[in-house]
């Protein structure tokens, strides 16, 4: 008669015990309401610490004279805060254990198919936008004010700039905290939130107004239609980095408020306000509202609905 004793039971002293995860655990890897809350304002507060500490650094070995920061500077200032936000999404990735294709912007897809798709949109919606602020009689071309070269090297600096602007404000906004929020509290609920946050950090911009920010509000719900549609952020990057570069170089008005150096000609913007967008630029016209309308209406037929609920951004 061979021995057939039954197996120890969940109760046996011989059984492994079932670990739960910790608070620690629970922390960095759960998706209770307070552990994605928490996550995401440490993975803000991250972001505002390498680039404190990175700008102190880069001021004591290239300090700058005092009044409006030259280009190099900006151009530096933006790539420590775009660098900063993804070497703290990099961190949180390690915390998690998940790669950091999950935030939105897969390193295969770098500057492929999808981003300069968005290049074409946001020219498409900066030259609608302008041209019927223009047709309204708001707007005027002026004269080209710079020469020979000066056009390809200002247009050169302003095209890679606006692309740090675009990964450091598309990331910081749709990359990281939305990605997080939103699989515990739904996309389209996140998105509203950091939207509304997107507009309100606007209002820190000189010359920018309501109407504005309610505008920003606006775009940054188109981008995240995109990021919905596309399940990346490449498309968001290149609309985002092509329409400021419509309205900083090509057509040389504020943008968000902000009037920029090296611009191509001597524009000028001339009307009421509801139609120029007065000191905010082109984005405080009422018709922005129109054009980002007509955008988010064309990126639905383009880009199908996809099956999933909410993209893993």
């Amino acid at each position: 008669m061979t021995d057939s004793s039954p197996p120890p039971s969940a109760s046996s002293p011989l059984s492994l015990p079932v670990r739960t995860p910790g608070w620690g655990g629970k922390l960095l890897r759960g998706y209770s309401w307070w552990a994605v809350v928490l996550r995401s304002i440490f993975y803000v507060l991250l972001v505002v610490a390498v680039s404190i500490g990175a700008i102190q650094v880069l001021r004591i070995f290239s300090p700058h004279p005092s009044g409006p920061p030259a280009p190099r500077s900006l151009f530096l200032g933006e790539a420590v805060l775009a660098l900063a936000a993804l070497l703290a999404a990099l961190l949180m990735s390690f915390l998690e254990r998940q790669k950091m294709d999950a935030y939105g912007l897969p390193a295969r897809l770098a500057f492929g198919k999808l981003f300069w798709q968005g290049v074409l949109a946001g020219l498409a919606e900066v030259f609608a936008l302008v041209g019927l602020i223009a047709a309204g009689g708001g707007y005027s071309f002026g004269v080209v004010v710079l020469r020979g070269g000066e056009i390809a090297r200002w247009a050169c600096f302003w095209a890679v700039f606006m692309c740090l602007v675009g990964m450091f404000e598309e990331f910081l906004f749709r990359g990281y905290v939305q990605s997080t929020l939103g699989k515990r509290f739904g996309f389209w609920p996140a998105a509203l939130v950091l939207s509304a946050l997107f507009g309100a950090a606007h209002l820190s911009n000189k010359g920018e107004s309501w109407v504005g920010a309610a505008s920003v509000v606006v775009v940054g719900l188109v981008l995240c239609l995109t990021l919905a549609r596309t399940g990346s952020l490449w498309f968001a990057v290149g609309l985002h980095a092509s329409f400021n570069f419509g309205q900083t170089f090509v057509f040389s008005v504020p943008d968000s408020g902000v009037v920029f150096p090296g611009h191509l000609s001597s524009a000028w913007l001339h009307g009421p306000a509801w139609l120029t967008g007065g000191s905010v630029g082109p984005e405080g016209s009422l018709f922005s509202f129109l054009t980002m309308g007509l955008l988010a209406y064309a990126i639905h037929r383009i880009y199908p609905r996809k099956t999933e609920s909410a993209p893993r951004a």
